[in-house]
């Protein structure tokens, strides 16, 4: 199929379209203007595309519920959602109660006390990919580098071993990962939800027997009123970790070199000696082009919006990627801008807004800059070579599988 851009031609929105994937945002315009509340008759689903709309779902979790989960996929869509993506996929006292027990193992002073782990994580990739580099004139951004650290950065905080890392990384990679036609969760996706589960059981019954120095043994340890998190909640949270923590910040780190190499002008001013606009990249990455594309959301009341009505117990889906693209709220917002004002980047709904908004958005800002900040004071300049460049094919992350990019280091 091929996604309709022209205003003339039928608005027809396939989240599961390969040629969409390729690149949303003209649809996302279509949709903004020709169907701010858009219905698929074919997947039974509406979508919101305007920021206002989408800033304003996010805030009313009553009316636009995450009780069934937050994934278009069918077999992913189910009051049972919670026992896999923990927190995300419940409202109301339930998330705030989950919410609460998690946050008092994953404290913002954990989260920042990890900087200098990312930073020895930074400079071990950055060598090693480097001596490609050096080797064959390029590298494979993802697979040397973006694909990596945060996985580390995540298995390390939760004590995953060492040796087994790549095993983990690639259930995580199944669980995302869409074959042309195929509209659900693949049996292979199926299984690796189940191995991980199972694996992440076996770490939490190990910390109750032998407490460690990780986020496995704090949440364990976590209690508020004498409450506590049960070994299904734990398992939920580390899975709902290792999937959206580590996905998102690889699809991020991608996406801003693919993007920088573009505007050259900018590369040039984010390279120049003593710049100091590594964070406004990182931001403007997140706006221009956001790891997640959309979230799904369970209607629980009929709906009255842009002159149609969303029954209830409607799926929705907000999509955060157009919302992030309105003319009504950024200047010019095709444009990468790493000089956008911090009004406008003020705006950008990336990590949501409100009761659900990310619990891991620091530390995805934190490997994002440490990484970023190595790279500008390493290297000279780079260029991504966009033909090489392989797309990951997913409903709601956006990103590249592979990224090959020639650097130039400094002497």
């Amino acid at each position: 199929m091929t996604v309709s851009t022209d205003a003339t031609t039928p608005l027809v929105f396939d989240p599961y379209d390969y040629d969409f994937h390729e690149d949303p945002y003209p649809l996302y315009a279509r949709l903004r203007d020709e169907a701010p509340l858009y219905y698929s008759e074919r997947d039974d689903f509406w979508a919101l595309s305007r920021h206002a709309d989408v800033f304003a779902a996010f805030r009313d979790d009553v009316t636009f519920s995450n009780r069934m989960g937050v994934t278009l996929d069918k077999s992913a869509w189910s009051p049972e959602a919670h026992r896999v993506m923990s927190f995300l996929a419940l409202d109301g006292a339930a998330q705030t109660r989950i919410r609460k027990l998690v946050s008092a193992a994953f404290t913002p002073r954990r989260v920042r006390e990890l900087e200098p782990q990312v930073q020895g994580l930074t400079e071990h990739y950055l060598d090693r990919m480097f001596t490609a580099n050096a080797e064959q004139g390029w590298a494979d951004w993802i697979s040397e580098l973006a694909g990596r650290l945060p996985m580390d950065v995540i298995s390390e905080m939760m004590g995953v071993p060492v040796a087994d890392r790549d095993e983990v990384r690639r259930l995580a990679d199944l669980l995302v990962h869409r074959e042309a036609g195929v509209r659900d969760v693949p049996p292979a996706g199926m299984e690796a939800a189940i191995e991980l589960f199972s694996y992440y059981g076996d770490m939490v019954k190990q910390r109750r027997r032998q407490p460690t120095d990780d986020l496995t043994s704090a949440l364990v340890e976590a209690e508020l009123d004498g409450d506590r998190l049960t070994d299904q909640e734990i398992m939920a949270f580390l899975t709902l970790m290792v999937v959206a923590g580590n996905e998102t910040t690889t699809k991020l780190l991608g996406n801003a070199l693919f993007h920088l190499s573009a505007a050259r002008e900018q590369r040039s001013d984010v390279l120049a000696p003593g710049s100091d606009l590594v964070v406004p990249w990182v931001e403007e990455t997140l706006r221009h082009d956001n790891s997640t594309q959309m979230l799904a959301r369970y209607v629980t009341d009929d709906v009255e919006l842009h002159g149609r009505t969303m029954p209830a117990g409607s799926k929705l889906l907000l999509l955060v990627g157009a919302a992030n693209r309105d003319e009504r709220v950024f200047t010019e917002p095709s444009v990468y801008d790493i000089h956008r004002s911090k009004d406008e980047l003020s705006e950008s709904l990336s990590f949501g807004t409100g009761r659900h908004f990310c619990l891991g958005a620091n530390l995805a800002r934190l490997e994002a800059r440490v990484v970023l900040e190595e790279l500008v004071r390493r290297v000279e300049h780079f260029e991504v070579l966009p033909d090489r460049a392989v797309r990951v094919h997913s409903v709601s992350v956006r990103g590249f599988a592979s990224l090959p990019v020639a650097f130039e280091e400094r002497r």
